[in-house]
């Protein structure tokens, strides 16, 4: 597909899908080629591909919405709040990244087979009603 295309599908702009392929054709897991039928293509076996290497590519942004507002607050009240959530934050997202690590985008291109297949069964059933 192309940026275009997938900026469309992902409600967002081509630059930013572009900055982001550009990540992920670093570390070898897309692929572009040029000209009229050019685009961005996966260029790895899917069930080589996990999350977690995704994340990595895309230098780890950060993980959670929840955090710290700032790391040095001058509140004593966000200070003792801040102590109080750090070790809760790190457990957290050292057991999601262990959980990205487990799932390929064989796993997930296999669920959504699965769900397409059974919205499609919904929607073909739908049709015979009326």
């Amino acid at each position: 597909m192309t940026s275009d295309q997938l900026s469309l599908c992902l409600g967002t702009n081509p630059v930013v899908v572009r900055r982001s392929m550009g990540f992920l054709r670093r570390a070898k897991i897309v692929c572009s080629d040029r000209g009229h039928a050019g685009g961005w293509r996966i260029c790895r076996d899917l069930a080589t591909i996990t999350l977690r290497d995704l994340y990595a590519a895309l230098e780890e942004p950060e993980v959670f919405a929840l955090g710290h507002r700032s790391e040095a607050p001058e509140c004593l009240v966000e200070q003792a709040v801040n102590a109080a959530l750090d070790q809760a934050f790190a457990e957290a997202e050292a057991l999601l990244l262990q959980r990205m690590g487990e799932v390929t985008l064989a796993d997930l291109a296999e669920d959504f087979t699965r769900r397409h297949a059974a919205r499609s069964a919904r929607q073909g059933e739908h049709t015979h009603d009326t």
